[in-house]
């Protein structure tokens, strides 16, 4: 195996990561955090790219991928907790909303933006998706080779041009911002679904690995670390130069979300010219992300259900994302939200236990008391983001540490996890290690 054949590979982990979320959540940031955008930004690094590279370096480490990581719980948590999160960053909701952003940016500046537009353009879309899934053993070569480098060098154009021809003044912090940036930051990279995104994509990674015959657990590892750092360095650049774009936009007009900003930033850099280059950059990011996830839930489900072929799971895929994707962008934010804040933090429990493991003799009783505990406060904050009444029990919810930055699980995950080690000590039986291997 060659050096670039890990550059490459990289550089297709970073095309899979970069779509919807990933050019809208940046500007959305810079616009509102203003003065505080640096203590934001880092923030968003942190879960939107430190996150989603760890989680993919904790797949490298277990056979058969997230199932396997999440089986450490219980078998069948395993199984549903991954499925749920295949739905999740699939059909449900990453899809469509890649495809919505690519029709926002790319298509309704030139069009009416109708909904009749919407469905034509969905339809050429998913067509497009499907072509490109069928042979997954190709996503590397599509993707790394070809995609990847046009996606960044259109990036690196817009990027360029917002440091000479954007001159509005950084505005104070928003209400959102001014307590704890960092931390609203650090919450704000849930929504880029990259760290779930990565229990799926780990996987391809760590396939197209093996496939030019890696197969050393210890030399796998290495790596895809290597991988990862190549992804991050991109994805870090461009979130910070995407950021800045939004935070020198704040006195240009109001926008309804993301994509607006970034429409209005490259018709005031580049007139026409711009919007057509935003068109090729959202259209780029959004179409590998769509045909990695494809990929990924083609790949899962085929192994899983029986009578189910890939060919058959792609095109159930991108039909029900089709589907959805015409619904509209807003709604599809708005009802994703409370599931994200319910599987991040469950997601970065898996993985935190994952590289501790060694230190508890790989206890599932230890996975079961953080994880449980951790879903039940994961529970309440999906309430509180899908807007029901939880007054009952918010009293209690709010005395709990970090509780204000959104972090209020960690506590009870730790506490669960103590509990699940004292259970493990009580019951005598201090070492799980063989299990975990063969699970």
């Amino acid at each position: 195996m060659k050096a670039r054949d890990t550059i490459f590979i990289g550089f297709t982990l970073f095309a899979l990561f970069f779509g919807a979320g990933n050019l809208i959540y940046p500007v959305s940031l810079g616009i509102e955090s203003g003065t505080s955008y640096f203590p934001a930004i880092f923030g968003f690094v942190i879960t939107g790219v430190g996150l989603p590279i760890v989680t993919v370096a904790a797949i490298s480490l277990v056979r058969n991928g997230a199932v396997q990581l999440a089986g450490r719980v219980h078998p069948m948590f395993g199984i549903l907790f991954t499925s749920m999160v295949y739905l999740v960053i699939g059909p449900f909701f990453a899809i469509p909303r890649a495809a919505n952003v690519a029709f926002e940016t790319g298509i309704v500046p030139f069009t009416n933006g109708k909904p009749l537009t919407l469905f034509i353009f969905t339809v050429l879309f998913f067509i497009l998706v499907y072509w490109l899934s069928r042979n997954p053993s190709k996503l590397v070569d599509r993707v790394g080779q070809i995609l990847t480098p046009t996606l960044f060098l259109a990036i690196l154009g817009l990027v360029i041009g917002s440091f000479f021809l954007l001159d509005g003044p950084i505005q104070p912090a928003g209400e959102k911002y001014q307590a704890q940036p960092f931390f609203t930051g650090f919450i704000e990279g849930y929504l880029t679904m990259d760290a779930i995104a990565s229990l799926a994509f780990g996987i391809i990674v760590v396939s197209s690995f093996r496939d030019r015959g890696v197969t050393d657990p210890k030399t796998l590892t290495t790596r895809t670390l290597k991988a990862g750092l190549v992804t991050a360095i991109g994805l870090t650049t461009v979130y910070v130069a995407i950021g800045w774009i939004g935070a020198r936009m704040a006195t240009e007009g109001s926008y309804d979300n993301g994509s607006a900003i970034l429409a209005g930033a490259a018709q005031i850099m580049y007139g026409n010219i711009g919007t057509l280059l935003l068109g090729l950059i959202v259209g780029l990011a959004c179409l590998t992300t769509c045909i990695g996830l494809t990929v990924a839930c083609g790949q899962f489900f085929s192994k899983r259900v029986p009578g189910l072929t890939y060919k058959h799971v792609t095109i159930i895929v991108t039909l029900i994302s089709f589907a959805i994707s015409n619904i509209g962008l807003n709604q599809i934010i708005a009802y994703s939200v409370p599931v994200l804040v319910f599987v991040y933090p469950i997601t970065i429990v898996l993985v935190a236990l994952t590289f501790m493991s060694p230190l508890f003799n790989h206890s599932p009783y230890v996975y079961r008391g953080a994880i449980l505990l951790t879903a039940v406060i994961g529970v309440y904050d999906g309430l509180v983001a899908f807007g029901a009444d939880v007054s009952a029990i918010e009293p209690l919810i709010s005395q709990l540490p970090l509780f204000e930055l959104n972090l209020s699980w960690v506590l009870p995950a730790f506490i669960g996890g103590v509990i699940g080690l004292l259970l493990d000590y009580f019951k005598g039986q201090p070492r799980h290690k063989e299990s975990f291997q063969n699970g």
